[in-house]
């Protein structure tokens, strides 16, 4: 399939900034399952763009603007052809949870397993992990159970949580976004010793106004697989993939810092369109 994605944000100062520094991470990632047609980054006031992979090979541009702005915006204007992976069946038994430790074989998995800003490894973590997966002895069918866990726990409920909310204080609460379903999976699969990540990216449907996000887990033999907990599924064609990272705080789409006045709006639109 191929997705038009036009993504907004906009900042508005009470009274002029200064010196403003930015990371970007919008550009969406070209792999196996999604080509990028075209990519095309806007900045106002104008700025120099420049642009890096960063550890976990997502694509950041950098750029900064010294003098007095009352005003930010940042625009991507992304063209991407997605094909559908091959899903793991509901019912398939792929590796051995008891022997999960070999995982820290892959490269780059020790990340996927530790606490981050947002997900903990807590002894409270693990004992939720442990009665939600019952006698599940594969490591994938484990991540399905943490999966189906997670959505009939929460419950989705916008502007329930802001971008700092940690999972435990979703846990408390029970209800929180996509973001929050993220972080609570991440935290489950990780005492379990199963490698997870946070994905940052788009689910294209007709009422997208926003960058969703997901998570992956490591199986042992059969690579990175992706879980969507907010509904319960496995992403497909209709996923668009930006970034990855321990938790949102690796991913956010528009990071920074400025001097001058904390009092200020935000603004963002996503829009996203199937092309013929």
């Amino acid at each position: 399939m191929k997705w038009e994605i036009l993504h907004r944000t906009r900042f508005n100062y009470a009274s002029p900034v200064r010196d403003s520094f930015n990371e970007v991470r919008l550009q969406p990632q070209a792999n196996d399952q999604q080509t990028i047609d075209s990519f095309l980054l806007k900045v106002l006031p104008a700025a120099r763009l420049r642009h890096y992979a960063d550890f976990y090979h997502n694509t950041i541009h950098h750029f900064e603007i010294p003098e007095p702005h009352t005003s930010l915006t940042v625009e991507s204007h992304a063209r991407v052809t997605t094909r559908p992976s091959a899903a793991l069946a509901a019912d398939a038994m792929p590796f051995p949870l008891a022997r999960i430790a070999e995982a820290l074989r892959w490269e780059r998995a020790y990340d996927f397993l530790q606490a981050s800003r947002f997900v903990d490894n807590s002894p409270e973590t693990w004992r939720l992990a442990l009665d939600a997966l019952g006698d599940t002895q594969d490591t994938w069918q484990a991540a399905l159970a943490l999966m189906r866990f997670v959505h009939s726990h929460l419950k989705y409920e916008p502007a329930s949580t802001s971008v700092h909310t940690h999972m435990k204080d979703v846990l408390a609460q029970r209800r929180g976004v996509c973001q929050d379903f993220a972080h609570v999976l991440l935290g489950l699969c990780r005492v379990m010793k199963i490698p997870a990540c946070y994905v940052s990216g788009y689910l294209a449907t007709e009422t997208a106004s926003a960058t969703h996000a997901w998570v992956e887990v490591l199986i042992p033999g059969v690579g990175w697989r992706a879980l969507d907990p907010t509904h319960n599924s496995q992403p497909g064609e209709t996923y668009v993939k930006i970034a990855v990272g321990r938790d949102y705080a690796d991913v956010a789409p528009i990071s920074g810092h400025y001097v001058g006045s904390t009092e200020r709006s935000l603004d963002v639109s996503v829009q996203i369109r199937a092309v013929e």
